[in-house]
């Protein structure tokens, strides 16, 4: 196959393949084989379609209609949990600790992880064998 062939096949695929994801409303380029049979998954990657920037943003303008759907389906709800929901998708850091039920902050004031303490339980054979060690060495 030319290469100007092989590009212009690439073009039609990549055309072919948005227009499914916006038909059918998909969120990610596994769902594109169950919907569209004209490229096989290995052929899709062999010609790098999943790198191609018109596919990549179809699939994120669906997540984002999506998402911003469902925040107003979650508005208009009198259902708490979606409320709640929504509020916790919507609002400050600081308002997401006042409604955590439990909150650890676990950063220090440069915003850099604490680090843990780490617990190590020994077994009763562990602790018999280090203190055979120990004797050995006495």
């Amino acid at each position: 196959m030319t290469k100007k062939l092989k590009i212009d096949k690439k073009t039609i695929y990549e055309s072919e393949i948005v227009e499914i994801i916006k038909k059918y409303n998909l969120y990610c380029i596994k769902d594109i084989f169950a919907f569209y049979t004209g490229i096989k998954s290995s052929q899709f990657y062999n010609l790098e379609l999943e790198k191609s920037e018109r596919i990549k943003k179809a699939i994120d303008d669906n997540k984002r209609k999506t998402c911003q759907s469902l925040k107003n389906k979650w508005y208009k709800s009198d259902n708490p949990t979606l409320q709640i929901a929504l509020f916790k998708c919507i609002c400050s850091e600081e308002e997401k600790r006042s409604l955590a039920q439990n909150y650890t902050d676990i950063t220090n004031s440069d915003g850099s992880m604490k680090p843990q303490p780490q617990i190590i339980l020994a077994s009763e054979k562990d602790l018999e064998n280090q203190k055979r060690l120990l004797e050995k060495f006495k």
